[in-house]
């Protein structure tokens, strides 16, 4: 009698299955992560070539002509881009009490997302910030010195943001201190902010000094 051959029941390899998914471990957010400015154009590294550029084309005698030659139109002139000059805010809501500290998780995540320390500059209504009372110490000469130095992040109060030169993200601490002393200093951190003002602070107040749209 035949042997009827045994059939063998397909099998399921591993790389037939869909791929496998970690649930990512939960993580509560503690204060309002700020969104990092606009950054330069990434500077292409030394040593690798670019794409490669096509050959331009032949160029062709030009044709005499009988007639005057037509003068070429003049080109439009380009208006100057608006939101190129405008800096962005962005407000973190934080207690007096805990408005330095914002402003200092703010700076931390500028930092780790490439922004050069020379680039912030944090100004406190209230109380200084710590850097700013040790440095002190030492004289207002030595401590304007590392602000013109301009290669650290520098800390100083908002009554003496008129004295700060501008840079290219400011992050305002309205820790307390004078109301006076925060509605004139927003609007001149404002100005001293080339690409990003991050306000840390009362939702309210902040939008009573800079507007409803903050």
């Amino acid at each position: 009698m035949p042997l009827t051959p045994a059939i063998e029941e397909p099998q399921i390899h591993e790389s037939a299955q869909g791929p496998r998914v970690t649930p990512a471990a939960s993580r509560t957010a503690q204060t309002p992560r700020p969104v990092p400015g606009p950054r330069p154009a990434a500077v292409p590294r030394p040593g690798r070539p670019g794409p490669a550029r096509p050959a331009p084309p032949a160029q062709r005698a030009p044709q005499a002509t009988s007639g005057p030659v037509p003068a070429a139109p003049a080109a439009a002139p380009t208006a100057p881009s608006v939101s190129a000059a405008v800096p962005q805010i962005q407000l973190i809501p934080a207690s007096a009490e805990g408005a330095l500290d914002a402003a200092e998780e703010a700076v931390d995540l500028l930092l780790d997302t490439g922004r050069a320390p020379g680039d912030i500059l944090v100004l406190t209504s209230g109380d200084p910030h710590p850097w700013a009372a040790h440095e002190l110490s030492f004289g207002e000469a030595a401590y304007w010195a590392l602000h013109d130095a301009g290669d650290d992040v520098f800390y100083a109060d908002a009554a003496q943001v008129q004295r700060a030169a501008d840079r290219p993200v400011v992050v305002f601490a309205a820790n307390g201190g004078a109301v006076d002393t925060i509605v004139g200093a927003l609007p001149v951190a404002l100005t001293r902010a080339g690409a990003l003002l991050i306000v840390c602070g009362d939702p309210q107040q902040i939008n009573s000094v800079l507007g409803a749209g903050v």
